[in-house]
């Protein structure tokens, strides 16, 4: 119910290109594999390469341990790493990067920018106040509270714990090449795997 909800029924009429199928699952993997290894990143339940009809073209489910009302920084910093551990995939392991990534790199900023702003998790502005969530403009977007000189200063923040966090993936992946290859190899002729067999693959290989 939870799958379905977040991205829809499977979409096996929409036909992907051999070339693109080998993207996605690249792309799916690196997620993946990022979350199995971060120390405080969500349990991977399942990993598809099969388009969805709320416009995904694979998806990588994961659910976290147990029920939880607040999220560390460095839990945080662990859901950036995995938000773009598809794309970081792409780069170390075809040398490419594809417009996959787009919804990816959307939550990544997102995450990162409450980070700065909401949450005082930055060091250079301690715990200032710099957007709210209540009231927010008619898009829902937060309200700004904060001067534009200092909004600048946001997005230099903003862009340096995501460039720390693709440095991070990128790292972690090209590590691991030989295990990523593999996984992305059985993913893409299998097409759907299970959380348990994508642990059983890293930990004895297929």
């Amino acid at each position: 119910a939870v799958e379905l909800v977040l991205v829809g029924k499977e979409k096996k009429d929409r036909i992907l290109s051999q070339e693109e199928r080998r993207i996605v699952s690249y792309h799916e993997v690196g997620h993946a594999f990022l979350a199995h290894v971060l120390p405080y990143a969500n349990e991977v339940h399942k990993i598809t390469i099969i388009p969805r009809t709320k416009g995904a073209l694979g998806y990588t489910m994961q659910l976290p341990g147990e029920e939880k009302y607040l999220v560390t920084r460095e839990e945080m910093e662990d859901e950036i790493a995995v938000a773009l551990g598809g794309r970081a995939a792409e780069e170390v392991m075809l040398g490419q990067v594809s417009s996959g990534a787009s919804n990816d790199i959307e939550r990544a900023t997102e995450t990162a920018r409450r980070m700065v702003t909401m949450y005082g998790m930055t060091d250079r502005f301690d715990m200032v106040g710099l957007e709210s969530p209540s009231g927010t403009y008619l898009d829902g977007r937060p309200v700004r509270k904060c001067s534009e000189a200092t909004e600048k200063a946001i997005d230099d923040e903003i862009l340096m714990i995501i460039k720390k966090q693709h440095e991070r993936a990128l790292k972690i992946l090209l590590e691991n090449r030989e295990k990523v290859n593999e996984v992305a190899q059985y993913l893409l002729e299998k097409e759907t795997i299970t959380g348990d067999e994508f642990k059983k693959i890293l930990a004895e290989g297929v």
